[in-house]
């Protein structure tokens, strides 16, 4: 009992594991909001989250989230070099123990999907509407970012989203 106590005391005195994560997106011209987001499923517990994982040796943070991109979800593109947010999640170890993260978000235009990449068969992927997204991610400062991603592309509401009052 004494040593599950002391593995909880480090948990919360530790700084937040670092991860890096792609936000990927799709333009789209006949949708009302303009933007669609990737979703994924998480392998152990099957929540929808973007891909993310580790920083590598010698990789900057938004190689690293393009690179996950690739590998979890078979995403072309460029992920930009400049951090667009962050968001701080509990993960899960096997041991059931929960480890505090900050997750270190680049945007990533997809150009294209490959029907074939690494981790292909181990988790559902879906476009949605941002809105959608943000419904569907448990992590409040997620959603927030997700919400955010047409104002932060430039893309303006519709009409109808925005009455003109005269």
């Amino acid at each position: 009992m004494s040593r599950i106590a002391d593995e909880v005391h480090l948990m919360i005195r530790r700084p937040p594991r670092q991860q890096y994560a792609a936000l990927c997106y799709r333009l789209r011209k006949k949708k009302q909001d303009g933007v669609e987001v990737l979703l994924l499923t998480s392998r152990d517990s099957g929540r929808w989250v973007i891909p993310k994982g580790w920083p590598m040796q010698g990789k900057k943070s938004h190689t690293v989230a393009e690179r996950e991109a690739w590998e979890e979800a078979g995403v072309k593109g460029k992920a930009d070099r400049e951090l667009y947010g962050h968001f701080r999640y509990a993960k899960g170890l096997d041991s059931g123990l929960k480890i505090p993260c900050r997750v270190q978000v680049h945007l990533l235009e997809v150009k294209d999907m490959a029907k074939v990449f690494p981790e292909k068969g181990s988790r559902r992927l879906e476009w949605v509407s941002c809105q959608e997204a943000a419904a569907r991610v448990q992590e409040p400062e997620l959603k927030e970012l997700i919400l955010r991603l047409p104002e932060a592309l430039g893309i303006g509401l519709s009409a109808r989203e925005n009455p003109v009052i005269s």
